[in-house]
């Protein structure tokens, strides 16, 4: 695999992971072979958090026997929004929120993934940026350490999600551009993302479709501009990551292949 070195840093650039899309075992393979960390989906689902002692217990058993200990936590998304209007329905999203904080602590995790929750038909953007600001300036308060990360998914629109960014200074609060997603959701190139979005990007979700579907194809698979794309990142943000998001073996092995061969 060219120019994958140890840890998995790709040409140089950016630390890689695996997100825990395969099976322990799989994973465990993986890893030994490209060296890569994982991004663990455990902490994304309410099954998993309503027993959060166990859980993170048992995916401490699981980072020994997939042997690594460099760990991301993709944050809980289903049900949930940080911009809406029901104060219920922002209290359940801070608690999720918050116990998936606590599991990247407990896990020694150093980056948090949480989506945008934004879906379009159905959420107006008016007034959406001033809420999602105010909604993660409270819960970044007395936190340090882990980076908290929104990511794109079926936002057709920049801009708001850059105002967000822009508005919030906490240190640790950044983006995370989902190559895939800005693809096939947005009427905009995965590059005009990373050129507007900047140095605010500190990770990357990389894999593959044709436009049309948001399929998790293997890199190279598809047409989303993925090398322009990380090229662009880099260049403002040296030190972002990546993981690939593929639910096959096979396919993370050709997305680190594919990689692999990518001058950036």
């Amino acid at each position: 695999m060219h120019n994958i070195t140890d840890g998995c840093i790709f040409n140089g650039k950016g630390q890689l992971y695996i997100s825990h899309l395969p099976g322990d075992e799989q994973m465990r393979e993986l890893i030994r072979e490209t060296g890569c960390g994982v991004e663990s989906i455990e902490f994304s689902m309410a099954d998993s958090l309503n027993r959060l002692s166990d859980t993170i217990e048992s995916y401490r058993k699981r980072m020994k026997y997939m042997e690594t200990d460099r760990l991301l936590l993709h944050g809980p998304f289903l049900d949930l929004n940080p911009m809406a209007f029901d104060n219920l329905v922002l209290d359940a999203t801070r608690f999720r929120y918050e116990q998936c904080y606590q599991a990247a602590k407990a896990l020694g995790a150093r980056k948090i993934i949480y989506h945008t929750c934004y879906i379009p038909k159905v959420y107006m953007l008016i007034g959406w940026a001033d809420r999602v600001v105010d909604f993660y300036n409270r819960f970044l308060e007395g936190k340090e350490g882990i980076q908290i990360l929104m990511e794109n998914v079926q936002d057709p629109e920049i801009d708001p999600i850059l105002e967000v960014a822009e508005r919030i200074t906490h240190p640790d609060f950044g983006l995370c551009l989902d190559v895939g997603h800005a693809y096939c959701y947005s009427g905009y190139s995965p590059v005009e993302w990373a050129e507007k979005l900047g140095n605010h990007v500190k990770h990357v979700h990389l894999h593959d479709n044709d436009g049309t579907a948001d399929s998790h194809l293997a890199l190279g698979e598809g047409s989303a501009p993925a090398a322009e794309s990380l090229a662009v990142v880099f260049d403002a943000s040296p030190d972002a990551t990546c993981t690939i998001e593929c639910s096959s073996a096979e396919s993370v092995r050709k997305s680190v292949h594919w990689l692999g061969k990518v001058s950036l």
